[in-house]
């Protein structure tokens, strides 16, 4: 008998042994680890503190046997080079992995039908149980409507009018609440530096910023187009640099909100004393510029979490057709401040 130098086996937790832990049914652990909400809160606790304790770790191949899942999700992104959609990526990577779910992701080049079928067509073939699609871009509505009908989807940022359920971050709300903060601060109107044409943030972005200038009966500037780099903000910041009259700018995303700052300090326009500026994302490096960006918070987090759950109703037989929407929160930093007086 071959030695085993004193070491003992050790036998891996299973199903069974977090249902006796917490006192319940495995089908009651099954649905915790699956469909959490669906589960008492005192119950889920319970289950979550045997997993914890235990070590519990689902067998894949008998979750497969048992519920003819593979317990692997598909997601669908494009240009996660920018910070929302990795950030968002990221997101619903962390809320299947907590519920033991592995990820399987399909990055496109673009957002046209042909590229987004061929990444479900990809995914589909490694029988995902299902797929967040994460195409923020206004083809993407009709690339959805056309794909499989059989399989399990959800859709992320795509707009409303989708033939399945879709969590979608406030960007009007977010970009009205930003204009609305520096009209608060007496600037007699708000410019704005928008995203790439054909993007949904940049037309729910753009619809926020000229429906709270409407409202409040102030001009409303020409929109300047970027591509949502710091190159394009910059080049468009000097732009703007070069007007008397630019007392306050709105920027459809961070990393543009950057090249901005950098261009009127090089103009010798002061921020804020001359010139606010407010971005969208807070991406982790704008609480530490100087002057720190105003800023338009996504709740990421809360973006995966729902997407991952309506994707579980949707594995489940759900139909309908939901559409969760996020709010965001404005963060005031040094960048805004009151409109310089008029000599």
């Amino acid at each position: 008998m071959a030695a085993d130098h004193g070491r003992a086996r050790i036998r891996s937790a299973v199903l069974r042994d977090v249902a006796a832990m917490a006192g319940v049914s495995a089908m009651t652990v099954s649905r915790t680890l699956n469909a959490p909400e669906r589960v008492r809160p005192d119950t889920r606790a319970r289950v979550l503190a045997a997993v914890k304790s235990l070590g519990y770790r689902p067998n894949q191949a008998a979750r497969r046997l048992a519920t003819g899942r593979s317990g692997v999700l598909g997601v669908v992104g494009f240009d996660i080079t920018l910070h929302g959609p990795s950030a968002t990526l990221y997101a619903i990577e962390r809320a299947a992995r907590r519920h033991d779910y592995a990820i399987s992701i399909a990055c496109l080049d673009s957002a046209d039908l042909g590229s987004v079928g061929e990444g479900v067509r990809g995914l589909r073939s490694q029988e995902v149980d299902g797929v967040v699609v994460v195409v923020p871009h206004e083809a993407a509505a009709g690339v959805v409507r056309d794909l499989h009908p059989g399989l399990a989807l959800v859709a992320v940022d795509a707009g409303t009018g989708m033939p399945v359920p879709v969590v979608m971050t406030d960007q009007a709300g977010g970009a009205a609440t930003a204009t609305g903060h520096l009209l608060d601060l007496g600037h007699e109107t708000v410019w704005h530096i928008s995203g790439p044409a054909g993007w949904t943030a940049t037309r729910e972005r753009v619809r926020g910023w000229r429906s709270t200038l409407e409202a409040a009966g102030r001009p409303v500037p020409e929109v300047l187009s970027g591509d949502w780099s710091p190159q394009s903000g910059h080049r468009l910041g000097r732009r703007l640099a070069r007007c008397p009259g630019v007392t306050a700018i709105f920027v459809a995303n961070d990393q543009m909100a950057l090249g901005v700052l950098r261009a009127l300090r090089e103009a010798g326009r002061r921020v804020p004393e001359d010139v606010s500026v407010a971005g969208f994302d807070d991406i982790p490096e704008t609480a530490y510029l100087r002057p720190s960006l105003t800023t338009v918070r996504q709740d990421f987090r809360a973006l995966g979490d729902h997407a991952f759950r309506l994707l579980l109703r949707r594995m489940e037989g759900d139909t309908g057709r939901t559409v969760k929407v996020i709010g965001t929160e404005l963060v005031v930093r040094e960048s805004t401040g009151r409109a310089p007086r008029a000599f």
